[in-house]
């Protein structure tokens, strides 16, 4: 069912048999989004996507919400390592958080995100941009399912 013009929550589970993430890690997204609204609130947009980093870094302890930063991750390629990514945060060790501070969310930034995803094996991703007025035009939320991933 559709409500102003977005898919509600339970209706996006139910579409295309697509499984919605388990209420911990749901719930760590919305935590996390919380904290991304507070350092935006606060900085507002225009810095460098490393002073939003460390910002929502104070805040995710500030409101102890497991995570790490930077974390390495290897990419394979038929079974051989052949280099390695990095996440910007990994939260509770099953949510991928990338930041930029860029005008405008490019295509390739959900490639990106999407990419950590499968090689990760983990399902949900938030990539939230930090250069825009309000912050919720700069998040994106996304699922990787067994065949691919979806945005909401």
């Amino acid at each position: 069912m559709v409500e102003t013009g977005r898919v509600k929550r339970h209706d996006a589970k139910d579409a295309k048999g697509l499984r919605e993430p388990d209420v911990e890690l749901d719930r760590w997204a919305h935590d996390v989004v919380g904290a991304a609204l507070e350092v935006h609130r606060t900085l507002g947009p225009g810095f460098l996507e490393s002073i939003y980093e460390e910002a929502l870094c104070i805040e995710l302890i500030s409101r102890a919400i497991p995570f790490r930063r930077q974390v390495p991750v290897a990419v394979q390629y038929k079974g051989r390592l052949i280099g390695q990514g990095q996440l910007d945060l990994l939260i509770g060790d099953r949510l991928i958080v990338e930041l930029k501070a860029v005008e405008v969310l490019a295509p390739i930034h959900g490639v990106q995100l999407r990419s950590y995803l499968k090689a990760t094996g983990f399902t949900l991703g938030l990539l939230i941009n930090f250069n825009v007025p309000l912050l919720q035009q700069g998040i994106r939320r996304i699922i990787l399912t067994s065949s691919s991933a979806r945005q909401t």
